[in-house]
């Protein structure tokens, strides 16, 4: 893996790049599709490819470690071919899966046993485990295993669980340089600063990961409960601290006026299951905003459902179309919101890359955040 920084945004620190893997190049900033266990929700891989024109995509550890299983990946030969994404892949350590299983799980020093919410069987993820784990999913990004404690836990705390997440971070690497990739292809493993909202232990933990050498950095236990401005906060502080010459990556965030803040704080990476999961709901983001189909006001509304995006979603159904869908509980009515959402986000990506290019990424940003981030 090669991450090319092409340019810096001249009044933020926004910018633009070049992340080279074994299945493709990803331009940056970039928004990943979350494709938990193997599938993007109400989304075929021939739409992410053609019609969302998504670049790279998510798997989950956890829930693919629980289904398929890791025995029956490896005889596919990956999660790649067996679900038909040719492009690159990205998959999280389980960490934050486990952080919301509190209520089944139990950390320790030697790593997290947790209950299965499939059948309540009882497992455990060691910082090698997920190594493994991911190793024969075939990501070509893999992420270290972290805590991702709640945004609400004492500083003391913090500074405890984070400094467990620097042994696990050092363990995954040793386990990451004494394997082998399992199909032929290069893969990465990057590293999860943590801290909560406590500037001085966010700092310290880029700090110590920095120093470990990872390939590549994510920003994680934020968007868990805590405000926009701490989020905000704690992605400048770890930011100031990260080599600009690798990729950073913020974890499960967000809204497309999270997206822009963080472009502008220096963010490339980004995922989150709202454009699905919230598409799936009702909520549809458009390039002039937000709205909730199921409301009566779209009923007798004819024109597109996005008239200001090119995509097939956006342009063949309309407005009331969508809603009766919706009212009809039919199953295309969760597939159009899916794909508009994702196709949105892909778009807001494209726009905010050209725009750092053109140097005009503040001005850009200051005209475009208000209009998508309105309720309509």
């Amino acid at each position: 893996m090669r991450f090319t920084l092409e340019h810096c945004d001249p009044e933020t620190n926004a910018r633009a790049g070049l992340l080279e893997t074994a299945h493709g190049v990803v331009e940056t900033p970039i928004f990943m599709p979350v494709g938990t266990v193997g599938s993007v929700k109400a989304v075929e891989p021939r739409e992410l490819l053609d019609d969302i024109r998504a670049q790279i995509i998510l798997g989950n550890t956890y829930h693919l470690y629980l289904r398929p299983g890791t025995a029956l990946l490896e005889q596919a030969g990956g999660l790649h071919p067996f679900m038909r994404w040719p492009g690159p892949m990205l998959t999280d350590s389980g960490g934050y899966q486990v952080y919301s299983l509190a209520a089944r799980r139990k950390i320790t020093e030697e790593g997290v046993r947790f209950q299965s919410h499939l059948d309540g069987s009882y497992h455990t993820f060691t910082p090698e485990s997920v190594v493994d784990i991911q190793r024969a999913i075939g990501a070509d990004i893999m992420m270290v295993l972290d805590e991702c404690p709640p945004g609400d836990v004492t500083e003391a705390y913090a500074r405890t669980s984070n400094a467990l997440t620097m042994r696990w971070a050092a363990r995954c690497k040793q386990r990451f340089d004494e394997t082998e990739a399992r199909y032929g292809h290069e893969q990465a493993l990057f590293a999860i600063a943590q801290g909560v909202v406590y500037p001085a232990i966010r700092r310290e933990s880029a700090e110590r990961l920095v120093a470990m050498d990872f390939p590549g950095y994510a920003i994680g236990g934020l968007s868990v409960g805590e405000e926009a401005a701490q989020m905000y906060a704690m992605v400048e502080v770890v930011n100031d601290v990260l080599p600009a010459g690798k990729p950073r990556y913020l974890m499960g965030v967000g809204t497309p006026e999270n997206l822009l803040e963080n472009i502008a704080r220096g963010v490339d990476m980004f995922d989150c299951v709202m454009p699905t999961r919230n598409g799936r709901n009702g909520m549809i983001f458009t390039t002039e905003g937000i709205l909730n189909i199921r409301n009566r006001k779209w009923q007798t509304d004819f024109s597109a459902l996005d008239p200001g995006l090119e995509s097939y979603a956006s342009q063949t159904f309309t407005k009331a179309y969508a809603r009766h869908l919706f009212q009809a509980k039919e199953i295309l009515g969760l597939q159009i919101a899916s794909l508009q959402n994702l196709t949105f986000y892909l778009w807001l990506m494209r726009e905010a890359r050209r725009a750092i290019l053109e140097d005009r990424f503040a001005s850009w940003q200051r005209a475009v955040q208000p209009r998508v981030s309105r309720r309509l």
